[in-house]
């Protein structure tokens, strides 16, 4: 039965609804149990680990329950409380621990929730040890002896320590870096998503000295992302207008990304932003490599743009584990994700919102000029996607008819356009992208290649 299990733990963690497995509370105190054994045959000593959530209403009773669990293996456990995941990867490092774990389900909806876990690097937990905890999970599963009650009312570690540790977190911010940036004068409207950066991003902007106006930063247990945050960008575009202000920043639920807005009501996503701070760091000698690295999912007009300066761009797979994977590999300086998942290797292997703010606000300051300013010179380029259900995942390439459209679409596009195929991870769909200099040109090559996938691969 073990070696048929499920696969447990994706790109980021292990995620699902809460209350139901994994996320019930017999198997996330035997992952705390698992996690905690594990170290401890590694160190050769009792583990020692950080906790900490977002605000979902079920943090608290999946926090306790992986603690327990955890304990029961003699590990040590500290709660940092609500925290952002980026918080608790730069406490495990600094305490130290032996690992940080994170109780969040980032941009997902209240009834969701995850673990992440990170190694004292920063890093998020090898493959190897994760493939040993849903061994362990499994194992427990068969004993029918294995029974938990979740409690919604659980008090998790002691709140003055916790507080203790989100200041240490936030000092680190403003003192190292954020040192010597000064805002004063600049209005600055921060969405907070009703999440883990509620308290945290305004403390970080008004300390450094800007006119600070929070929305959505009123946690209830149920409200975070909830039309708010950098899934709904849209609220904070009309707020910013409304506020006058210089731009606003939005983040998810666990703010390691972030997203901005210009003043005037402008949509800054990570694509402009990594253009952004790419100019701005090559201007001062701070971009290792001449290299950005982000993934197949950044447009095209990003590579274009970077070219244009002598930068050169890799692209990974989707997942922030591969942009860190590339920026270790190649060196690099600086790497993130269209959806605003930024990584400053040099500063936190782990993506940050709150320091990808920090950064893009220095380079507003040093250069002087507005946000809408530094963007430009960044065109986004026409995008088309199309998904086309099949009834198997063949590899396009061994699928004679669709090679050969894929071909003659390529040839069609040339340097000035881009085709991703690829399929759905989670559905029996096929996705066609197509970037191009003409929308009418993409819609056509689109839909001319979803007929081919049609015809040879689809779900009738």
């Amino acid at each position: 039965m073990i070696a048929s299990m499920k696969k447990l733990f994706g790109t980021d963690g292990m995620r699902g609804e809460a209350g139901r497995f994994p996320l019930d509370a017999a198997t996330v105190r035997a992952a705390g149990r698992s996690l905690a054994a594990h170290l401890a045959e590694k160190s050769g000593g009792a583990a020692r680990i950080l906790t900490g959530r977002d605000t979902r209403e079920s943090g608290a009773w999946i926090e306790s329950a992986f603690s327990e669990g955890a304990r029961e293996s003699g590990a040590t456990v500290e709660s940092a409380g609500v925290i952002t995941t980026p918080g608790v990867a730069y406490l495990a490092r600094t305490l130290p621990a032996d690992a940080g774990v994170v109780i969040s389900a980032s941009h997902n909806p209240f009834e969701d929730n995850g673990i992440k876990i990170f190694s004292p690097t920063g890093r998020k937990l090898d493959d190897a040890t994760e493939r040993l905890i849903e061994a362990d999970i499994y194992a427990e599963r068969i004993d029918a002896s294995v029974a938990a009650k979740i409690d919604e009312g659980v008090a998790v570690g002691d709140e003055r320590r916790a507080a203790e540790l989100r200041a240490q977190y936030l000092n680190y911010l403003v003192e190292d870096v954020a040192a010597g940036l000064e805002l004063e004068g600049l209005r600055i409207v921060v969405d907070c998503a009703n999440g883990a950066a509620s308290q945290l991003a305004p403390a970080l902007l008004t300390r450094l000295g800007a006119h600070v106006v929070a929305v959505n930063n009123s946690p209830d247990g149920r409200n975070i992302n909830r039309d708010c945050g950098s899934l709904h960008m849209d609220v904070l575009q009309r707020l910013v207008v409304e506020a006058r202000a210089q731009l606003g920043v939005a983040y998810d639920g666990d703010a390691d990304r972030a997203l901005f807005v210009d003043a005037r009501g402008g949509l800054v996503d990570g694509d402009a932003t990594l253009w952004t701070l790419a100019k701005h760091m090559q201007e001062r000698g701070r971009l290792a490599g001449e290299r950005v690295v982000a993934t197949v999912m950044s447009n095209l007009g990003l590579e274009l743009a970077l070219r244009s300066r002598g930068i050169e761009m890799i692209r990974t797979d989707v997942g922030d584990k591969y942009v860190l994977e590339e920026l270790l590999r190649t060196d690099a300086s600086l790497g993130g994700e269209q959806s605003g998942h930024i990584i400053f290797p040099r500063t936190s292997l782990a993506g940050d919102g709150m320091i990808t703010t920090v950064n893009l606000l220095r380079a507003v300051r040093e250069s002087g000029r507005t946000l809408d300013e530094l963007t430009e010179g960044f065109k986004r380029l026409p995008q088309v996607l199309t998904n086309v259900r099949v009834r198997e995942k063949l590899p396009f390439e061994e699928v004679g008819e669709i090679a050969r459209a894929v071909r003659d679409v390529e040839a069609r596009l040339g340097e000035r356009g881009r085709l991703l195929l690829r399929y759905s991870g989670t559905e029996a769909l096929a996705r066609v992208m197509i970037e191009g200099e003409r929308q009418d040109e993409i819609e056509e090559l689109a839909e001319g290649l979803a007929v081919v996938i049609r015809r040879s691969l689809g779900a009738g």
